[in-house]
């Protein structure tokens, strides 16, 4: 279990951090996958402070149809989900972000209960700004924030005596291969008592046009999201990445129903990130890949909650039925 320390910012919210930071990992990580024949870099390095901005912006894009979908069903469903939420309930959420689609949460919550404790999980330092957002606004709301990788917050919440309600909204499940995701809704399972409850956002299989669009807007918001990694890498580990020589590279691999994102170089280049000692070298169009972003059917996702040991008690669709809410029990 990672070892946090506690920073009090006021009784009401408090976020907890990693004893040695997030950067070391993050180095280690890069070189290694860096290193690798076929190259790559884990999409949870794309939320820096920058990168967590391009983000937003991503977000509110005509062409990004999946924030839109999940908040009209966030929108909608707060009487349906109330009713399956008995006494009190604490929630959790994985990858909190700017904490948008958490408000839609914290009002079926607080509209209900007395008071709410709310521990928001991610790696993002915006989690100290949005949990600063909502403190302000909500009076009844108690924030442990807790700055890190998804599975050690979910051993830090596992104690918890409370009832829980944890959520994992975004479709960020899809940025996980399946025997990843497995791992990590096993994780998550393993973290519920028996009166929990879990509700994922999944997006769905669709037209390939719409999908590919969604990843490459036309103002080229994406692209500068995606090559944002190159300046952190630049900014953090001391590299030399030069963003001209690289290009946005999103498409839809209809095999395996996944969005694959990748940075393609457009030339022959070398290339040394100074504070982990690496050098590697790229032929003309080899590309980095950085993220994978599966869409899954409705048999897929029946399928995935029988092997993780899951009961659907819901599922939510938009008015397109491009994206789905699914809320689970143990």
């Amino acid at each position: 279990m990672q070892k946090y320390f506690k920073v009090i910012v006021n009784p009401k919210f408090c976020y907890l951090a990693p004893r040695n930071g997030l950067h070391t990992s993050m180095g280690e990580e890069v070189s290694r996958s860096l290193g690798r024949k076929v190259r790559f870099i884990h999409p949870k390095f794309f939320y820096d402070e920058e990168g967590s901005k391009l983000f937003e912006e991503i977000c509110s894009l005509p062409e990004y149809y999946l924030t839109r979908s999940e908040m009209e069903i966030l929108d909608s469903i707060g009487l349906e989900l109330s009713q399956f939420l008995v006494q009190d309930y604490a929630l959790i959420e994985l990858g909190s972000g700017s904490a948008k689609k958490t408000r839609l949460l914290l009002e079926v919550l607080t509209g209900r209960q007395e008071s709410v404790e709310y521990y928001p999980i991610d790696i993002s330092d915006v989690l100290k700004e949005s949990s600063a957002s909502l403190q302000r606004d909500y009076k009844n709301l108690k924030i442990t924030g807790i700055l890190g990788q998804y599975e050690s917050g979910l051993d830090f919440i596992k104690s918890l005596e409370q009832k829980k309600l944890i959520a994992f909204l975004g479709s960020s499940l899809g940025n996980f291969d399946y025997k990843s995701a497995i791992k990590l809704l096993k994780k998550i399972h393993d973290t519920m008592n028996p009166k929990d409850l879990f509700l994922l956002g999944l997006d769905l299989v669709k037209d390939k046009r719409i999908l590919e669009n969604a990843y490459d807007d036309f103002q080229g918001v994406t692209s500068r999201f995606n090559l944002n990694l190159l300046t952190r890498i630049n900014n953090e580990l001391g590299g030399n990445f030069d963003l001209k020589s690289f290009e946005h590279l999103a498409f839809y691999n209809s095999k395996h129903n996944r969005i694959e994102m990748h940075l393609r170089s457009k030339g022959e280049q070398e290339i040394f990130i100074s504070k982990i000692n690496l050098s590697i070298k790229l032929k003309k169009s080899e590309t980095i890949l950085t993220e994978y972003s599966y869409k899954y059917t409705i048999p897929q996702i029946e399928q995935i909650a029988n092997k993780v040991g899951f009961k659907i008690e819901k599922i939510w669709y938009d008015k397109n039925k491009f994206f789905s809410l699914i809320l689970f029990s143990a």
